[in-house]
């Protein structure tokens, strides 16, 4: 198989979503008639963007018995964190495992996000390796739990770890493997990494840019915004 062109994260215990996510991992918490990851697998296999990894912890085995190596013109490997570690390795340390998997430049989006417009698109995707950039980012409009943002974003396109007026990451976004030079290759000892310094120090360097996304955006972080959804 080719190397991955998406990754989907999928390997997150869904603390808030508890009772829900006690017998049922959050990723296939059911919006409408899909589940909540279902919705970027169909997106994904919509943009001819054929090869994903899904990376998986808590309860992976039913996100891997629901869709197995394919659906929705899509081939899906998976990356293993519970099976090799016991647990999530959190968003750094769970792509840096998948890494051997992705292509230099990929999409990346978090399996418990509702964004049923968004559009991923193989242009996009040569655009962002032909910029050179570690990362291209998705910002939305701050929502109630996320008042303060967490980027800037400048006139010319930079994402900004310091800025008066701040968005907020819609864990939506394309990567290079670049921005993880230094870390462990493929993670061997299962490090818990976190995403957000990095990008910080990246930031920092020039090295990343963003859009607002002014889409259909959720945080499906709570049975609350769940029930929202499906009222």
């Amino acid at each position: 198989m080719s190397r991955a062109q998406a990754m989907i994260l999928a390997a997150g215990r869904g603390e808030r979503m508890r009772p829900l996510t006690d017998t049922c991992p959050k990723p296939l918490l059911q919006v409408r008639d899909r589940p909540l990851i279902g919705w970027h697998l169909q997106a994904l296999g919509q943009a001819a963007l054929a090869d994903v990894v899904v990376n998986t912890a808590w309860l992976g085995e039913q996100i891997e018995q629901r869709y197995g190596a394919q659906t929705d013109g899509v081939r899906i490997r998976y990356s293993h964190e519970g099976k090799d570690f016991g647990h999530a390795l959190e968003t750094a340390g769970g792509i840096v495992r998948a890494l051997p998997l992705l292509e230099d430049c990929f999409w990346l989006v978090a399996g418990d996000v509702y964004m049923p417009d968004f559009r991923f698109s193989r242009q996009a995707l040569e655009r962002f390796r032909a910029s050179g950039k570690l990362a291209h980012l998705f910002l939305v409009a701050n929502p109630e739990h996320n008042p303060k943002g967490d980027f800037g974003l400048a006139a010319d396109g930079s994402a900004l770890n310091q800025a008066e007026v701040r968005y907020t990451y819609s864990t939506t976004g394309l990567f290079r493997h670049g921005l993880f030079d230094g870390l462990p290759a493929g993670n061997p000892e299962g490090l818990k990494l976190s995403l957000a310094p990095l990008l910080r120090q990246a930031m920092d360097r020039g090295q990343v840019t963003a859009e607002l996304y002014t889409g259909a955006w959720t945080d499906v972080g709570t049975p609350q915004r769940l029930a929202a959804l499906n009222s």
